[in-house]
């Protein structure tokens, strides 16, 4: 491979320079064609039944009905009888018809009949869990009982945050065909287009050279959209069905916020050792997470502070809901929310500002120190911290109080390589090939601007 090396800084014209997004006059006009906006010659439209119960087993299906409306063109089982499903939401029958209206009253038509099972939803008390809460080994770091006996103060609280789901602007799915020469074209909503050549393939059973996945916009992703769902599969398997009419099927609203993905969930009771002056002597944390049936991730306690001492015991509740997907900083939010806002709490506990108190301890951030110290000083200079702080107790009337916190994050990813295609025109234009999404962040706009730096083009002959 050609090593490839950035043009001198005085050489270049594009890169590092202020560029307007190429695609931003389509996105502002409306001309964007996003997945969800993808409409097929003899494009048909599909529709899941999907289970009312959060634990239940389907213990009979009749499709006859749905079968012989006029307009429905293909029905397919998800879940047949016997399946056990873990989740209110999940799919059990799956159909295309020639409009949405017709699809909407073919589900109608189906008849389920299940046997509704023993559940747990409701995470926020880890006692009420019994048989579906897996304890973890405790974890022991340092020497906790030493560090909380030469405590000057110790303090408790409680602290969590709730499972919340994805719901992007434009929600999952997808529009495909299944052509009677197995080949499978995919309009799919997805964060990864090459990636999801080969998930499509597999469970179809085709080779992956048979699959083209095509995305020109995603209306978000957040880590939500990773590759095909289930029922992008099933999409697929209609259309077959169909004799390779195209399927279209985006999940309602609704079905969006049971079925697309959740962030798990995280509690924990806090206890921390301290010295008067502020310096942190030991943590102490008894956490929960819930994430469906995969048991939710265990937040990263304590957070960026690496207290010498420690005791953490963690349990992973396994639950009935829909399961847990990558968002953003996958559970780093829940270790920030926890440990920030314990010691935000522990600070106040001695009558200490939070600053000062972050300052005292920043070394237990390790390599990070020296850049955490610059970054709060130069955030707490920016908004006037030591003026406007003030001790807990807003004395002010009315119902609107108003008060500074301070919190610390970490979350990192490593750059890496990829290829592209170039093709020369006869007048010297550039055609790009690559494989890759624009999840907002510019994707396009940054590798025209490459090219064109490269090659000594104009932006617009890329």
């Amino acid at each position: 491979m050609a090593e490839y090396k950035w043009p001198d800084a005085d050489k270049r014209t594009f890169i590092g320079k202020r560029i307007s997004r190429i695609d931003g006059a389509q996105k502002v006009s409306g001309r964007a064609k996003y997945s969800m906006d993808i409409n097929r010659p003899g494009m048909l439209f599909g529709k899941i039944v999907r289970s009312p119960h959060a634990h239940a087993k389907v213990k009979s299906i009749d499709t006859s009905a749905a079968e012989h409306m006029p307009g429905v063109k293909a029905v397919h089982i998800v879940s047949d009888v016997g399946t056990e499903l873990y989740w209110a939401g999940a799919s059990v029958v799956a159909l295309a018809a020639v409009d949405e209206p017709t699809a909407e009253d073919a589900m109608r038509a189906v008849k389920v009949e299940y046997e509704v099972l023993p559940h747990l939803v409701i995470d926020t008390d880890v006692k009420n869990a019994g048989e579906y809460a897996k304890p973890a080994n405790e974890n022991i770091v340092g020497d906790p009982d030493k560090g909380f006996s030469e405590a000057e103060v110790t303090f408790e609280g409680n602290y969590g945050m709730a499972v919340i789901t994805h719901c992007c602007l434009e929600p999952h799915g997808s529009v495909m065909e299944w052509d009677v020469e197995n080949n499978v074209l995919a309009h799919l909503s997805t964060q990864a287009v090459s990636g999801s050549v080969a998930q499509i393939a597999r469970p179809l059973e085709i080779p992956a050279t048979n699959v083209r996945v095509q995305q020109d916009h995603i209306g978000g992703g957040f880590g939500s959209k990773f590759g095909p769902d289930e029922w992008d599969i099933t999409a697929a398997r209609l259309s077959k069905k169909a004799g390779g009419k195209p399927v279209k099927m985006f999940n309602e609203r609704a079905a969006e916020l049971m079925v697309a993905g959740a962030r798990p969930s995280a509690y924990a009771h806090v206890k921390i050792g301290l010295k008067k002056d502020g310096a942190i002597t030991a943590w102490e944390s008894q956490s929960w997470a819930s994430g469906g049936q995969g048991g939710g991730g265990s937040p990263p306690l304590p957070y960026v502070f690496v207290v010498p001492n420690q005791r953490k015991q963690h349990t992973a509740l396994v639950n009935h809901i829909g399961s847990a997907r990558a968002w953003r900083a996958p559970a780093h939010p829940q270790g920030c929310a926890i440990t920030m806002a314990a010691l935000e709490d522990a600070a106040a506990a001695i009558g200490m500002d939070p600053y000062d108190f972050f300052i005292k301890n920043i070394g237990l951030a390790g390599q990070r120190a020296p850049i955490y110290t610059d970054e709060l000083k130069i955030a707490a200079d920016l908004i006037g911290w030591k003026n406007n702080w003030h001790k807990r107790g807003d004395k002010t009337a009315g119902p609107i109080k108003r008060g500074l916190g301070l919190s610390i994050h970490t979350w990192g990813g490593l750059g890496h390589s990829s290829d592209c295609d170039l093709t020369i025109q006869p007048d010297g234009s550039v055609e790009l090939k690559m494989g890759t999404q624009d999840l907002g962040t510019g994707t396009r706009t940054a590798l025209n601007i490459i090219v064109a730096d490269t090659l000594g083009l104009p932006m617009n002959a890329v």
